[in-house]
């Protein structure tokens, strides 16, 4: 099989060279930015022109920023072959309508979950491996936009491949990817996680030691994330009442009260739409 990479020299691109550069496969890398083809040198692999790479290919994965899919995908999609494959990294620009109309090709998409944070991982250098895709096990979404079923089993292959090691692949539709991101993952856990670093910011601007504040916050974070995702019981009887109290206070001044419009699908449309197009 013949896999062409696009955006093989950037940060997403390089480990998933490092990955295909060991397959069974064929592989054919495109990188047009000169600095980036450094890194493709460093691998012991070279860019192909776009038009070289595509034509013939099975599958042409686009490792490329989302503002750039709509633009690009356009590109080549006349240059491949009838029953290949275009695979993209990210709902976005799928769910949005942006990607290429032609009914003989396949479109399929997947994501990272990226390694929990509750983990049973063990060396601390691997567990510092918060993005995935070297050492650390994580999980991953996929979705066969459009293509015979067969093609999902084809897919999910390469998606393990690139993203490896793998704990778990799940399916999804493209509706339910774009739900996880960015409306869950991004527009709410994101900008919840930016507004705790903000609060940390804001103790130590209140005269807490630096040092003092890091470690309370991040400990308590940690305490959190096992009393609220570890799986071990009912978070309300493990945490104190006064810590149950300045939830429900807290919320209402912190968190507008219509917060979960943001699933509703036409927002959820809004928010591709803002993040596939430069403003």
């Amino acid at each position: 099989m013949v896999v062409t990479l696009i955006g093989a020299g950037g940060k997403m691109g390089c480990r998933i060279t490092d990955h295909l550069s060991k397959s069974e496969h064929e592989v054919r890398y495109v990188e047009t930015d000169e600095q980036k083809t450094g890194e493709l040198t460093k691998r012991g692999v070279s860019s192909t022109p776009m038009s070289n790479a595509v034509e013939g290919s099975d599958i042409i994965i686009l490792s490329v920023p989302d503002v750039e899919l709509e633009r690009i995908s356009h590109e080549l999609a006349p240059l491949m072959k009838s029953g290949s494959m275009l695979m993209v990294l990210d709902a976005s620009a799928a769910y949005a309508g942006e990607l290429p109309k032609r009914s003989d090709i396949s479109i399929f998409v997947t994501h990272p979950c990226h390694p929990p944070i509750i983990s049973d991982e063990t060396d601390p250098e691997v567990r510092k491996e918060w993005h995935g895709g070297i050492r650390a096990k994580q999980s991953i979404v996929c979705a066969l936009m459009q293509g015979p079923e067969e093609d999902y089993q084809k897919g999910e292959a390469i998606a393990r491949s690139i993203f490896a090691p793998v704990m778990r692949s799940h399916r999804v539709t493209i509706e339910q990817m774009a739900i996880l991101e960015p409306a869950m993952a991004e527009t709410i856990t994101f900008t919840l996680m930016v507004i705790i670093k903000e609060a940390l910011e804001e103790a130590i601007k209140a005269g807490v030691p630096e040092e003092a504040a890091t470690d309370f916050m991040l400990g308590h974070m940690n305490s959190s994330m096992w009393v609220l995702f570890g799986g071990i019981g009912d978070y309300k009887e493990l945490v104190s009442d006064g810590a149950l109290k300045a939830v429900e206070m807290s919320k209402k001044e912190i968190l507008k009260s219509e917060w979960r419009k943001v699933f509703k699908p036409e927002n959820v449309y809004k928010q591709v739409k803002g993040i596939t197009k430069w403003e």
